[in-house]
């Protein structure tokens, strides 16, 4: 696999990992935080299980809705997700959460089928996994008040 074709990030997050997965885990906690700023989400079927389907709208800040079709491959609890995107553009989205002394190592790792597809995502939604990222730590830090 070639590296052009993967989209990385990793941040140590003040949370544990059952937090972190927890978060993934309930549909109103994840359609609060999933998507880059400005974005909100509209869930029509979340099975959060192996093999589970989930189907959804983003609504963009731009008045725009986008429909995504997805499916949970692997679930390890406080340790790893795997989300198979699939309509277009097609990835494999893995987090992967470690312990850390300060919380939580998340890594969020999206591969594509091509570089020319992982390119042109990174082109247009360039920090977009960090917004989700920041969004993610808003909603934790919120509901650890």
């Amino acid at each position: 696999m070639t590296e052009d074709r993967i989209l990385r990030t990793s941040r140590t997050l003040p949370f544990p990992p059952q937090d972190i997965y927890g978060a993934f885990a309930s549909a109103d906690l994840l359609a609060s935080w999933w998507g880059p700023e400005g974005f909100s989400n509209t869930f029509d079927v979340f099975e959060f299980t192996a093999g589970g389907r989930w189907q959804f709208v983003m609504h963009g800040p731009d008045g725009k809705d986008y429909a995504n079709e997805s499916f949970f491959e692997e679930l390890v609890p406080d340790a790893k997700i795997v989300i198979h995107h699939d309509c277009p553009p097609n990835f494999k989205l893995t987090v992967e959460l470690t312990p850390a002394s300060e919380g939580t190592l998340l890594t969020w790792e999206q591969v594509f089928e091509d570089a020319e597809t992982a390119q042109a995502v990174k082109q247009r939604a360039g920090s977009a996994n960090e917004q989700n990222i920041d969004r993610l730590t808003q909603v934790l830090s919120e509901a650890a008040q």
